[in-house]
C-alpha cells in the first residue's frame, strides 16, 4: 500500500548531486566538476577540497564551460557541469546542441534550482521549458530523480554510463522516501504500487505528491499504480504501456510544462500503442513567479489535489469510453 511509503527524513535533492561528486572524485580520476560561479549552490564544497586539481571555476560563462567539458571529453575526461538549470540549457543551448550532443560528447550536464519549487528567486529563474529542451536533442539522456537518495544514486550512475546526459534536482528540502544505496537503472521506471483503476506518472519532486495523492485514492477503495519516470529519455515504454493496459487511464505529473515535457513524451507512447485517457499536472503555457515553493505548487496546479483531481477526470474519462 502506498500509505506504507513513508519518508525518512527530509533534504535537498542538488544535497544528493553534491555528496555524489564528492564519491566520484575519490573513486574515478576522470571525473572533473566545472561550474559557472555556484559552486555553493551545486553543493560541491566536498569535491573542491578533495579534487581541487579537478575543478574548474569559469566564472559567470556558462557558454565557455559547455565548450571546455566539450573540449575535455577529447582527452577521456568525464566532465560535469553545474549551475542553475535555467542557465544550464536555456542560455547555452546553442553549445550544448553544437558542441555536445551533435558531437555526442561524454558530457553530464547537471542542473540545480529547476521548477517553480526554486522559489523566491522568480520566473526568471524558474525554467519550465528544459526537459522539452534537451529531450528534443538526438542522443541526449534526460534524467529526473525524486528525491536526496535517487539524486545521489542517479549521478553515480551517469559518470559509467557513454554519451551526453541531462541531468536535473531541485532547491528545496524534500522528504526522503527511496531506499539509501538503491542502485540507479538508468531508462528503467520504477514502481511504488500495483493498480487497476489508474495510472499516474510522475518524475522530480512530484512523485511524492503522486504517492500523496494515491494515499487519498488508496483510501477511497480505488486501485492506483503510481511509476516514477526518473529516466524520461530514453523512456521505458514497456512499463508505460503495461501499466496502461491494467489500468486504462493516466495522469502525469512533472513541474515543468506540460507543453513537451514528460507528460508528451507518454501521450506519445500511448497514442502509437494504446490509446487512453490522459491527464497532465503540470505548468500550462506559462511562466512562474515569486513565492514559497508550497504557494507555487498550489497556485500552478501541481499539488498533492490536483492529482487526484486529474485521477478522478481520467477515470471518468475511461467510464465514458466504455
Amino acid at each position: 500500500m502506498l500509505k506504507d511509503i513513508q519518508p525518512t527524513g527530509k533534504k535537498d535533492t542538488r544535497s544528493g548531486f553534491g555528496d555524489a561528486m564528492t564519491e566520484l572524485g575519490r573513486k574515478n580520476p576522470n571525473v572533473v566538476a566545472l561550474t559557472a560561479d555556484l559552486a555553493g549552490s551545486l553543493k560541491l564544497q566536498g569535491f573542491m577540497k578533495e579534487c581541487p586539481e579537478r575543478f574548474v571555476q569559469v566564472g559567470i560563462a556558462e557558454a565557455n564551460m559547455m565548450g571546455i567539458a566539450a573540449g575535455m571529453t577529447i582527452g577521456g575526461k568525464i566532465p560535469f557541469t553545474t549551475t542553475f538549470a535555467n542557465f544550464s540549457t536555456g542560455r547555452v543551448y546553442d553549445q550544448i546542441r553544437q558542441s555536445i550532443a551533435y558531437s555526442g560528447k561524454n558530457v553530464k550536464i547537471c542542473a540545480s534550482h529547476a521548477g517553480v519549487t526554486l522559489g523566491e528567486d522568480g520566473a526568471t529563474h524558474q525554467i519550465l521549458e528544459d526537459i522539452g529542451l534537451m529531450k528534443m536533442l538526438p542522443g541526449m539522456t534526460v534524467v529526473v530523480p525524486c528525491d536526496y537518495n535517487q539524486t545521489k544514486a542517479a549521478t553515480l550512475a551517469i559518470a559509467d554510463y557513454e554519451g551526453p546526459v541531462y541531468l536535473r534536482f531541485g532547491r528545496p528540502s524534500w522528504p526522503i522516501f527511496t531506499n539509501a544505496g538503491e542502485p540507479f537503472q538508468i531508462g528503467k521506471a520504477q514502481k511504488f504500487s500495483e493498480g487497476t483503476d489508474v495510472s499516474i506518472f510522475a518524475c522530480g519532486h512530484l512523485v511524492w505528491l503522486a504517492i500523496q495523492a494515491g494515499v487519498q485514492l488508496e483510501e477511497r477503495g480505488l486501485s492506483v499504480e503510481v511509476i516514477n519516470l526518473h529516466t524520461i529519455k530514453p523512456l521505458d515504454e514497456e512499463a508505460i504501456l503495461a501499466s496502461l493496459r491494467k489500468t486504462g487511464c493516466a495522469v502525469t505529473a512533472e513541474e515543468h510544462n506540460v507543453l513537451g515535457g514528460m507528460g508528451d513524451a507518454v501521450a506519445q507512447v500511448a497514442s502509437r500503442h494504446f490509446p487512453v485517457p490522459i491527464e497532465y499536472v503540470g505548468t500550462n503555457d506559462t511562466f512562474g513567479e515569486s513565492g514559497t515553493p508550497d504557494q507555487l505548487l498550489e497556485k500552478y496546479g501541481l499539488s498533492v489535489q490536483h492529482i487526484v483531481s486529474a485521477a478522478e477526470k481520467a477515470m471518468e474519462r475511461k467510464k465514458g469510453n466504455r
